[in-house]
């Protein structure tokens, strides 16, 4: 009852309630935020924050972006849905614009979220592998550490047995490898082998990037066996890490890509992309959904991609990566800094306690996470300031010094 109480009133729901209206997925949240700007929050009592999470990587663009909020603004008022059994604006144009990002060549199937995306790419590895190779290849590859969402495939493809615990028996077909491990992925990839499918960086397991050894060892693995390269783009993917997606530091280019968070700046929006002939495995009534790509998230999603284009976003995340990496790692109490562009990941020494350290970050005003026990992620709008980046780490700075006395005495 005390969490249901507690959670009840940080959610604003109406005063008098004998339980929680949310369901308990979430803990209680301690702070309620009613209004954005930029790199900036603030809560319902006027305190001010330094979002260095953008939402898990989600508001590239920051928060109230008024060039995002005029498209979809406009688009409300002119067309919100008709379903996707009908053409509408002005999803062809970031169909278009996302293949020619990736190379060319392939086409895009929208969704509203990065689970349905990876849910697609799955489906359509299973329906190309039958058609090339038959019935008996249907296993997807994945590595241990990785996270590609919650519904049932995607938790299967997650290489984290704990999140399993409670969802069982989950889908079959699935395997998994240990990071980075180029031995052990060849060893897996037998004739029942469908597809493998990795993150360029491992976000929800810890910001670990891969090498790019690894990246060129599956590629080729992968066409020796004829089987399917799908990367997972969701949280690395455009201009987070410095280029337009993940994959391109380690000079390879995928069969399938699935991408979400940043494209709508917000707005709920995914994209499955693949190459033309693994695409056309695909039949209609093969794969559908009623919201994918609909006006108002593609509106959304073009002005997005527009400002990005513009700003050159991926080469100022590498800028501001790599400022920010210099300062993390200046810090007493980071004893590493890993990670590509703007999605980083700051070690702990040993003896703090991460989840203890984004708690009082967040009282002393800068939203970071604690992405395991021992490190923080950090995944700032990629429009954040020089004079951002260093109040952010000043805040963090006090906060770890709290820490360490803490641990001295």
């Amino acid at each position: 009852m005390n969490l249901s109480t507690s959670h009840t009133k940080a959610m604003a729901a109406p005063a008098g309630l004998d339980h929680c209206p949310f369901m308990p997925t979430y803990a209680a949240p301690t702070v309620r935020f009613v209004r954005g700007d930029g790199c900036r929050l603030w809560d319902d009592a006027g305190n001010s924050y330094l979002d260095f999470l953008a939402g898990i990587a989600v508001v590239g663009l920051g928060h109230a972006n008024s060039e995002i909020a005029d498209a979809i603004s406009e688009q409300a008022r002119t067309l919100v849905h008709v379903s996707n059994l009908y053409g509408t604006e002005p999803g062809a144009d970031v169909a278009i614009t996302l293949d020619r990002l990736l190379g060319g060549g392939g086409q895009v199937f929208f969704t509203n979220s990065g689970a349905e995306s990876i849910e697609c790419a799955i489906k359509l590895a299973r329906k190309w592998a039958k058609r090339e190779h038959g019935p008996e290849t249907f296993n997807i590859v994945s590595a241990f550490g990785s996270f590609h969402g919650r519904t049932l495939a995607a938790l299967h493809a997650t290489g984290q047995p704990a999140k399993w615990e409670g969802f069982e028996p989950l889908p079959e077909g699935f395997r998994h490898v240990p990071w980075n491990d180029l031995a052990a992925m060849a060893n897996a990839v037998d004739s029942s082998v469908a597809a493998v499918l990795l993150e360029s960086v491992q976000g929800e397991g810890g910001v670990n990037p891969a090498t790019a050894e690894y990246f060129e060892g599956v590629r080729r693995l992968c066409d020796e066996r004829g089987i399917l390269f799908i990367v997972d783009e969701i949280q690395t993917g455009l201009g987070r890490t410095g280029e337009w997606f993940g994959f391109e530091h380690f000079g390879v280019e995928p069969d399938v890509v699935t991408m979400a968070k940043g494209l709508g700046n917000g707005m709920p929006i995914g994209a499955c992309w693949a190459r033309r002939e693994v695409a056309a495995a695909f039949s209609p009534g093969d794969h559908g959904t009623t919201y994918g790509g609909q006006p108002l998230a593609a509106s959304a999603a073009r002005a997005t991609l527009a400002i990005m284009e513009r700003e050159n976003i991926p080469q100022r995340a590498e800028h501001a990566g790599a400022t920010l990496r210099k300062l993390l790692s200046a810090l007493d109490g980071v004893v590493e800094v890993r990670g590509l562009g703007l999605l980083l990941a700051a070690q702990l020494a040993p003896g703090l306690d991460a989840r203890a350290v984004a708690a009082d970050a967040l009282v002393a005003g800068l939203i970071v996470n604690a992405v395991s026990a021992t490190s923080l992620r950090f995944a700032p709008p990629l429009i954040v300031s020089d004079a951002e980046l260093a109040e952010a780490v000043d805040i963090l700075s006090a906060v770890l010094r709290s820490h360490l006395s803490e641990e001295l005495s």
